[in-house]
């Protein structure tokens, strides 16, 4: 829904924008694309895996790729099932370090937890901005603050290095299945036009928000949407059953009524409901908690900064908190929002 409503918002903008877009714009690309003998990603979690899987065998046949992650039993993974090109012994590489990324990728994708280690990967030592150049097309999907994104963007942009802001919306479902919405930030829309062919390599729905920055605002305006609304439904769910609903029975009429929502049709929290779901395989793998808790954080500290009221998004994240802090729900999928509210209303 967040995907079809953006790609409508970005094709309702005003003609002026598009003309930013000169006819040279696609053969900087062509020319750009020609040029590129290998890829980096950085971060290779359970979104950036699947992301960095899609990409490469979006680019395989002519491209190379390097890849990076403190993980080594991940990258290894990612090696032995993607470098089996007898006549190419190099097709995938494992860097040291975010600079070596650099060094040899001219192209490259992060991924990355937080601001904390999105600031790490490019401003710590070996970092990528040590290996930077004006050859250089960097797009970070990362959800965090905006002002780190608009900080990255400031210190790539005087290196001479494009820079994009790409926050990503579907979950592991959509990273694996390669449906995912990017929210795209970059100073230009050329700049745009340049990342766009990679990023529909992972994505189905790749809109532009505007200027660097300004895809992290959709992303976190989206997930306090989605961090609301999937309590909303726990909360639902877990009333009609203790009522003596059937919980797809009922799952069933809310999705033809006017409480449908994505966290009650698509990925509903009830075990059950829905067979892959991540409430059927025990809240395992999927959005963890800590990033729901810290995305909804995101979203309150720029209702502080914009002085905006977010009643319900700050509830949202005191709850988030508290099951993030808790050993037996900290590592599993957000919507144990419902089995959260059910053992504690015991």
């Amino acid at each position: 829904m967040l995907g079809s409503f953006l790609t409508r918002s970005a094709q309702a903008q005003p003609r002026a924008i598009s003309r930013l877009a000169s006819p040279m714009a696609s053969l900087r690309f062509k020319s750009t694309s020609s040029k590129v003998k290998r890829i980096g990603f950085v971060g290779l979690g359970n979104m950036g895996l699947p992301m960095a899987t899609n990409l490469f065998k979006g680019f395989s046949a002519d491209t190379d790729f390097i890849i990076y992650d403190i993980n080594q039993m991940t990258t290894s993974t990612f090696l032995k099932d993607h470098n089996t090109d007898p006549s190419n012994k190099d097709k995938v590489k494992v860097a040291s370090s975010p600079l070596e990324v650099a060094k040899e990728a001219t192209v490259i994708v992060t991924m990355l937890p937080a601001s904390q280690h999105v600031e790490s990967v490019y401003f710590g030592k070996d970092g990528l901005l040590e290996g930077l150049t004006a050859e250089h097309l960097v797009m970070d999907a990362s959800t965090i603050d905006q002002s780190m994104a608009t900080k990255v963007a400031k210190v790539l942009h005087e290196k001479g290095t494009k820079a994009i802001d790409a926050p990503v919306s579907g979950g592991t479902g959509g990273a694996q299945a390669g449906t995912l919405t990017f929210m795209v930030g970059s100073r230009t829309n050329g700049d745009f036009d340049l990342a766009k062919p990679y990023l529909e390599k992972m994505g189905k729905n790749i809109v532009y928000c505007g200027t660097n920055g300004n895809g992290q605002v959709a992303k976190i305006c989206n997930n306090m949407l989605l961090g609301i609304s999937m309590i909303a439904t726990s909360e639902t769910m877990n009333l009609g059953v203790r009522m003596g609903m059937d919980p797809k029975l009922l799952a069933g009429i809310l999705n033809t009524s006017s409480g449908r929502c994505w966290s009650s049709e698509v990925y509903n929290p009830c075990p059950g409901v829905q067979e892959n779901s991540a409430a059927t395989r025990g809240y395992t793998g999927g959005f963890g908690m800590p990033l729901m808790a810290k995305d909804l954080r995101l979203a309150v500290n720029a209702a502080v900064d914009t002085k905006s009221t977010v009643m319900l998004g700050a509830l949202a994240q005191q709850l988030y908190n508290q099951m993030a802090a808790n050993k037996e729900y900290e590592h599993l999928d957000f919507s144990a929002a419902y089995k959260w509210l059910s053992e504690n209303a015991k």
